[in-house]
């Protein structure tokens, strides 16, 4: 999960990279279409058997889960055209909150325990900290809008780890439940692009290129389907804890890439965020035992 949220950090890079020849919704639109055929011939590859998806009762929950796959990145990308990057990203990363929740609801063997609440909370703590030069300077008077579509976004994230663990999903390949998402969200976000008016206007330099690679082959198709098999496997709650380190690594990767400053504050808030982690992830007796029965 660690390799992962650095892997999803460098990802933000990529994607600032990308718009500067890619209008953004039909990025993410580009990026669905290009991964879906690459998982397809990995499982081809692999022999890997996605089975009877006409029968096996997944074709309903996949759908659905597409569609909300689709919508969470179309309100990500339109809410961060009203919003800074920095208050987009911490509402964005509200997810594993409305994860905890949601579990904590639906799946009996997963309840929200005190540690977890007071780990989440805290590791959110940190989170707030890091990026609180974004909250510092105003964000103009549709700053609100944003906030909330980010914070949607968040949710519907959630709502798609959710939904894999709650339905027949969860039995199913790990590859078939990433190629509803990406299948399904290909044609709704290249129509939701061409509703904006955004245009099929590309500049494919070099690094755009390398950029939308990185994001359609390494993120949507690689680890993805790596984030699917972990959470048909492991603690929900636990896994998406995790991905509070994604903004970290990727303020990690402005700096190092695009030469962004950081806060004084930025020392502190990674020290909370990995307290955090330790009290969602510290082993509990009675819990750890009824986890390895």
């Amino acid at each position: 999960m660690v390799l992962l949220c650095g892997v999803w950090g460098f990802n933000m890079v990529a994607m600032k990279l990308g718009t500067e020849g890619i209008p953004p919704v039909l990025q993410a639109g580009l990026r669905s279409a290009v991964a879906a055929p690459l998982i397809l011939a990995w499982c081809r590859w692999r022999g890997v058997d996605l089975g009877d998806w006409r029968r096996d009762g997944t074709l309903l929950p996949g759908l659905a889960v597409g569609a909300v796959f689709g919508l969470e990145f179309l309100f990500l990308y339109a809410g961060l055209g009203f919003t800074t990057a920095s208050r987009g990203v911490v509402f964005l990363y509200t997810a594993p909150f409305f994860v905890a929740l949601g579990v904590h609801v639906l799946l009996p063997d997963d309840k929200l325990t005190p540690a977890k609440a007071a780990g989440l909370g805290v590791a959110f703590l940190g989170l707030l900290l890091a990026f609180a030069e974004g909250f510092v300077a105003p964000a103009g008077g549709t700053s609100l809008l944003g906030d909330a579509m980010c914070l949607l976004a968040g949710a519907l994230w959630a709502a798609t780890t959710l939904m894999v663990k709650a339905t027949r999903l969860r039995a199913a390949a790990p590859a078939l439940a990433l190629q509803y998402q990406l299948v399904v969200s290909a044609p709704l976000l290249l129509l939701a692009s061409a509703l904006l008016g955004e245009g099929f206007a590309l500049s494919p330099t070099p690094l755009v290129v390398a950029a939308f690679l990185y994001q359609a082959a390494g993120v949507a198709a690689i680890t993805y389907l790596v984030w699917f098999r972990l959470i048909a496997r492991h603690s929900t709650s636990r896994l998406s804890a995790f991905s509070v380190l994604t903004p970290i690594f990727g303020v990690l990767a402005g700096v190092a890439l695009l030469g962004e400053s950081i806060g004084p504050l930025f020392g502190l808030a990674v020290a909370l965020v990995a307290a955090g982690l330790w009290l969602v992830n510290r082993p509990d007796g009675g819990a750890l035992r009824q986890e390895v029965a």
